[in-house]
């Protein structure tokens, strides 16, 4: 995988995070660099992580599906990708403003950043299990993954302090989109359909 096609995928896992990073700003009443920083952190050290540890899972089982992997690492890219693109339409944090998330974005304790992290990587998770799959050389596409959700949340937090949650949906949607056309890519490089 080149590292074009590494930072699409950084990119596009980092959608959710930049999402919840609007939130999180339209809900602080100011911001500076230290709120805006502790929130990267926590995005990029969990979206960073969570490939890590599926990683380490999906090469336990490597050697056993290398035939299918890239209808794996195609279905998983894809149910990730839908699931981004239908919350991205299901406006609820622009309808609701006081909704649940929006009104926990105000806090930056330990409990509720970890939940909010751990949310937002979840899908890592499963790219991370594709990546052992592909034999991607992992701690550096982990690092890059996390250094650009640090970098998108810092900049989600500054943007909902100034717009509020109006690109929130479109971030997602966008995510959603990028993440099905890598794991199409990856499916069509596989089977013959395009040359690498």
């Amino acid at each position: 995988m080149s590292l074009i096609e590494l930072f699409i995928i950084a990119i596009g896992l980092s959608m959710d995070a930049f999402a919840v990073a609007i939130c999180k700003g339209l809900a602080l009443k100011s911001i500076n660099i230290k709120k805006a920083g502790i929130v990267g952190l926590y995005f990029g050290i969990f979206q960073a992580g969570m490939p890590l540890i599926g990683y380490i899972v999906g090469a336990q089982f490597q050697d056993k599906i290398t035939a299918f992997d890239h209808w794996i690492a195609f279905i998983l890219l894809g149910i990730i990708g839908f699931n981004m693109i239908k919350e991205s339409l299901s406006k609820e944090c622009e309808e609701e403003a006081g909704s649940e998330i929006c009104e926990n974005a105000k806090s930056l304790n330990f409990r509720n950043m970890s939940v909010l992290a751990i949310a937002t990587s979840i899908d890592a998770l499963a790219v991370g299990v594709s990546f052992a799959f592909l034999k991607i050389d992992i701690i550096p596409a982990v690092s890059f993954i996390g250094i650009i959700t640090f970098t998108l949340s810092i900049i989600g937090v500054k943007i909902g302090n100034i717009f509020g949650v109006k690109y929130k949906s479109k971030a997602e949607l966008t995510g959603g989109i990028i993440l099905i056309f890598m794991g199409l890519k990856i499916l069509l490089e596989h089977t013959n359909f395009i040359f690498q």
